[in-house]
């Protein structure tokens, strides 16, 4: 199994002076999850090379046992420092594709129109496309085969308002996750803030926040598994 995990190459948080990028437990947790599945991943995003993390998600109070084993795993960092620029990915080499967030995706991956055409030919595929917390904001302009966004009718979840707000930067990112959702349609739901909540309607496998990183992971390759061996 082929899976392609994109991240963003975006490290500047609006114009708030701050640093951003992708979440590292929403690398980490699935990555594992996939390696230790068997799966070839490989690690791609819009310029290549090495993606920002975000600095906030090395506080002590964010660090899971995915991130322990990521400090400790020489490997894995090379790979996260060398990945494919996105422009240079064939959508027909993956089974899946998985997309961490982090407040990143929003600035650059939601407007790239490199992920945005791999999203529509992966989902078109009847792959599995997956995305965790700020990562569903990549579906943003993704459009089916007749044009109607991609999470219309759809059951979905995200990056809820009410965390945005918790976090205090509902005025600082371009666009609210859970409203961008709703807008184009999506049946969006959500459990407590920071409790893992996963979504799966069909192909299309959504989690909330961190917490469901994992669970979105074990989602999509479940999934994988229904749609190749029934």
């Amino acid at each position: 199994m082929n899976i392609l995990m994109v991240l963003t190459s975006h490290d500047r948080l609006g114009t708030t002076g701050e640093r951003t990028g992708f979440w590292l437990e929403e690398f980490a947790a699935p990555y594992y999850v996939f390696s230790d599945a068997g799966a070839d991943i490989t690690l791609a995003s819009p310029e290549g090379g090495q993606p920002p993390v975000d600095p906030k998600s090395f506080h002590p109070d964010a660090q899971t046992e995915s991130i322990m084993r990521f400090n400790q795993d020489p490997a894995a960092k090379v790979a996260l420092a060398h990945t494919v620029k996105l422009s240079l990915v064939s959508d027909a080499d993956y089974d899946a594709v998985f997309y961490p967030g982090g407040h990143g995706p929003m600035w650059d991956l939601a407007e790239d129109s490199d992920s945005i055409a791999l999203i529509e030919a992966v989902y078109a595929a009847g792959k599995p496309v997956a995305a965790v917390c700020h990562g569903p904001g990549v579906f943003r302009h993704a459009k089916t085969a007749d044009g109607s966004p991609l999470v219309r009718g759809k059951s979905v979840t995200g990056f809820a308002n009410t965390e945005e707000e918790e976090i205090g930067l509902t005025e600082v990112v371009p666009f609210l996750v859970e409203d961008m959702l709703r807008e184009n349609g999506g049946n969006y739901s959500k459990a407590e803030n920071w409790k893992p909540h996963v979504v799966t309607d069909g192909h299309l496998i959504t989690g909330q926040n961190p917490a469901s990183s994992e669970g979105a992971a074990r989602a999509l390759l479940r999934q994988f598994k229904a749609t190749t061996h029934g």
